[in-house]
């Protein structure tokens, strides 16, 4: 396939993945209205804490996709069947032995912590420890999935990853609704409908690899040299997930411990609003992850740049659009969605709506370094300035600062982050750092300067849907000129282009 073939392919895929974005973002924004709004403030700050406890052991997980997704997709990349088979059949082996893991530390450590270190109200510890159980179980069923999931990636069926995610949020909203009805205690049930929906979903996952490509279908394969190839390459990521779940789950039981369940309210809403925005990242990046693996599979070095450039530009451009409007009319948007806003909610979900379109500068450059599976010493510094982020805010804490120091903290850490990520990835796989700020940091720079003046100086002189409806329009017009005009090169106005009028009919 060529350059210009792939990159149709990655327009078209990321087409699918808008079209889920759009929709999921519509009814992942009102299920957790919903959610709020059955639960209380109290029982959702509850479970947002104990849900967090399971996560604290996802970085096992994560350590796991990492591993798998790479090894299948290099191995499709070169075209090896055979190799294929055993990496998937070993990865399932793999993915069996971690979700037994998590269930053994969820249910000694994982359940000493709950039930000794958070605070609860004592009537609801009973509730706490009966959703901490079915959270459990959900972790595993997602674990179990993982490498069905992988290969509809890998083999670019976005179609049908598309689909998946439009009917997992709608299951979403059912179960949202549905607690209006609940038979027992909404906390419970709750966690009993989410169970559920993972299943489903694990099944759907299950039934359409076993149909759709050959090497999924599982025979139990052991090999120590391969085994300890993958392990060795989890064993790194597991050290990133270690310090990314310690950034993000452990700051929530910093928040716990220092200021209670209804600030933890306020995290679980800015938790929410990352999801769904980190979602609708994730599937542009989904369309071009497996480019990035197979192109450097191959040894497509030039064609492997211009797709991280391309990559970075459009994911940022497109998140800086949805993000200026929402960081302006955060207030407003929050009372919109919520019947309760919580305390702090409002600024945590600002400071992170900025802090998401600066990532658009880190996931490309992380899948590029994944690619060459020479992780070790990148993963190393990465964690260390990661962890920094719990560090700080436990100093913070002790000192009597507020909860706004937590988004603060997390976006001056990732900043560093971003520009340590860039370098090393400059060093694997041999771009130009001078290229890099030429075709991308610098037009995005003209933009962001063009863009950005007169919706601020709108929003301080105007009010609740007035302010909506300027700062946006403001926003927008000299947003789509600076776009098209300094942020696009010739090939790439061409490109968006062309794809408009096919898809119109112009």
């Amino acid at each position: 396939m060529t350059p210009s073939e792939n990159n149709k392919r990655i327009a078209k895929n990321t087409l699918f993945l808008y079209f889920r974005s759009i929709l999921t973002l519509g009814v992942g924004l009102y299920t957790s209205r919903e959610v709020l709004a059955q639960l209380g403030v109290e029982d959702f700050g509850i479970y947002n804490v104990v849900g967090g406890v399971i996560v604290l052991f996802s970085f096992i997980q994560n350590a796991m996709h990492s591993a798998t997704s790479r090894f299948f997709t290099f191995d499709l990349g070169k075209g090896d069947f055979e190799a294929l088979k055993k990496t998937f059949s070993l990865s399932v082996v793999i993915h069996i032995f971690t979700a037994l893991t998590i269930l053994i530390l969820g249910e000694t450590i994982g359940l000493w912590f709950l039930n000794t270190q958070l605070v609860i109200p004592p009537e609801r510890m009973e509730a706490a420890n009966f959703i901490y159980q079915f959270t459990i179980f959900t972790a595993c069923i997602a674990i179990l999935q993982m490498p069905y999931m992988v290969a509809i990636n890998a083999h670019e069926r976005m179609k049908i990853y598309a689909y998946a995610g439009i009917a997992d949020a709608v299951f979403k909203l059912a179960v949202a609704l549905a607690l209006g009805f609940a038979p027992i205690d909404k906390l419970k049930f709750y966690s009993v409908l989410l169970f559920s929906v993972y299943v489903v979903m694990a099944c759907f996952y299950r039934v359409y690899c076993y149909r759709n490509f050959k090497e999924t279908r599982f025979k139990w394969f052991w090999d120590r040299k391969m085994f300890l190839e993958r392990m060795g390459f989890s064993g790194w990521t597991t050290l990133g997930g270690i310090s990314a779940i310690a950034a993000l789950q452990g700051v929530n039981m910093l928040l716990n411990v220092f200021h209670g369940v209804v600030v933890n309210a306020a995290y679980g809403i800015m938790t929410q609003v990352s999801n769904v925005m980190t979602q609708f990242a994730h599937n542009f990046f989904a369309a071009v992850n497996p480019q990035i693996t197979k192109s450097y599979a191959r040894g497509d070095m030039n064609y492997l740049h211009n797709l991280l450039f391309r990559s970075i530009k459009f994911s940022f451009l497109i998140s800086f659009a949805i993000a200026i409007p929402l960081v302006l009319n955060m207030d407003f948007i929050l009372h919109l969605w919520l019947k309760t806003v919580p305390k702090y909610a409002v600024i945590f979900c600002q400071i992170r709506v900025i802090d998401w379109c600066f990532c658009m500068f880190f996931t490309p450059h992380y899948y590029s370094i994944m690619a060459t599976g020479r992780i070790k010493k990148y993963l190393i510094i990465d964690s260390i300035l990661t962890v920094q982020m719990l560090i700080f805010t436990y100093i913070f804490f002790k000192l009597g600062f507020s909860p706004v120091t937590v988004p603060i903290i997390y976006f001056s850490i990732n900043i560093i982050r971003i520009t340590v990520i860039i370098f090393f990835s400059r060093a694997l796989i041999k771009f130009s750092i001078g290229e890099f700020i030429y075709k991308v940091v610098s037009k995005l720079l003209i933009v962001v300067l063009i863009s950005v003046p007169l919706p601020i100086f709108i929003s301080f002189n105007t009010k609740n849907f007035e302010a909506m409806f300027t700062t946006s329009i403001s926003f927008i017009l000299p947003f789509l000129f600076s776009s098209i005009f300094f942020g696009l090169d010739k090939n790439e106005r061409t490109m968006i282009f062309s794809l408009a009028k096919k898809k119109f009919n112009l």
